[in-house]
């Protein structure tokens, strides 16, 4: 009797096993992507690095290019964290900031350009690019694609719009409870001394960057906006140009508590006028402000009053345009690469070799 039992189950747990196997292929073969993405078959938080095609091509180089930084090390372990349809990737790692002591966490998307043979010793220009909000202990630039900043880069790049940046994306923040203003505040995380020397000093040892300040920029929107040109304001000689959007313009935070001098040495306007009074080096300024947003008066006060002299200064109405990423990204698409673009040095692909037998020896040869 037991042995019937048994030998009668065996056809309907065969079928039971067909049945799931066969909904689970359905299953696949319906939401394959939804499955590479999240399930199965998901590379994410796997190592990557950046470069590997053209380190042969550089391994062969004679010697590096005047105004070419090699990326000095030691090299920092990335994992993927997004795939975009054009084959390049956003990684995160994490950073522990010699000069600041504080760890976060910094994303880095890297254009199609970086990785071609061609460009294999020429340097990059960089965007730091910050985010709103807490920005921590995300940046919402670097979290995933859905913005749509790395694909105006890479299109940009294309259509001869825009440089291809390599995007830095850090944490802005400290904590998810304080605003620090992109700065140093007495007894707080320096997180000003992040900014402008941990995160480059990062890409330095990662990426082939440009040895003058003419590779170095920021983009920010709102909180990560006052930090992208309060950064270019206070350390001209370091970077050259801002994109900033729906942006604060004087310190805000209550961290502060008080301390004026600190406050009036990370204060854009008053950053602006001593740069003025110095006459120089020139920096470049560009406000994105939505018609849907407020600010916009505040951004041109600023512009009125000292977009002169060595501040140079400029202004993007995205119409209809809110205060959020997508908004300032087709600001972005609309003018403010380009822009950026044409003061901010761009790579260069080595020459091609000359064919072997053209020329005058060529001519002579046929005569």
């Amino acid at each position: 009797m037991h042995q019937d039992q048994q030998d009668g189950r065996r056809p309907k747990r065969r079928l039971r096993l067909i049945l799931i196997s066969g909904g689970l292929a359905l299953t696949m073969a319906a939401g394959g992507t939804a499955a590479y993405r999240y399930g199965l078959f998901s590379d994410m938080g796997d190592p990557i690095s950046f470069g590997e095609k053209t380190r042969t091509a550089v391994s062969a180089a004679h010697e590096v290019r005047p105004g070419v930084l090699m990326p000095t090390g030691p090299k920092a372990a990335f994992v993927r964290t997004s795939r975009l349809p054009d084959g390049t990737q956003i990684a995160k790692t994490t950073l522990t900031g010699r000069k600041s002591g504080f760890t976060g966490d910094v994303w880095v998307w890297v254009p199609k350009e970086y990785d071609d043979p061609a460009y294999a010793d020429s340097a990059f220009p960089v965007l730091i690019s910050l985010p709103g909000g807490r920005g921590y202990p995300t940046n919402y630039w670097g979290t995933g694609p859905g913005l749509g900043l790395q694909k105006a880069v890479s299109d940009g790049a294309k259509a001869g719009t825009s440089l291809p940046f390599i995007l830095v994306m850090p944490v802005h923040n400290a904590d998810t409870k304080h605003h620090f203003d992109a700065s140093d505040i007495p007894g707080e995380p320096k997180m000003g001394t992040w900014m402008v020397e941990d995160i480059p000093d990062f890409t330095k040892a990662n990426f082939r960057t440009f040895t003058s300040r003419d590779g170095w920029a920021f983009m920010g929107s709102s909180a990560g906006g006052f930090g992208a040109f309060k950064h270019v304001l206070k350390y001209p000689e370091r970077f050259k140009a801002a994109i900033a959007s729906g942006v604060d313009i004087v310190p805000d935070s209550p961290l502060w508590k008080g301390n004026t001098q600190a406050m009036d040495e990370n204060n854009p306007e008053k950053l602006a006028a001593k740069l003025i009074e110095a006459g120089g080096p020139d920096v470049y300024i560009n406000f994105q402000i939505g018609t849907e947003e407020s600010g916009r008066e505040k951004a041109e006060k600023f512009m009125q009053e000292y977009g002169k002299g060595p501040v140079h200064t400029r202004l993007q109405v995205i119409q209809d345009g809110e205060h959020n990423g997508k908004s300032y990204v087709r600001g972005m698409r609309e003018g403010v690469l380009e822009w950026i673009s044409k003061v901010m040095s761009a790579p260069t692909p080595a020459p091609k070799p000359r064919p072997t037998g053209s020329g005058s020896a060529g001519a002579a040869a046929s005569r």
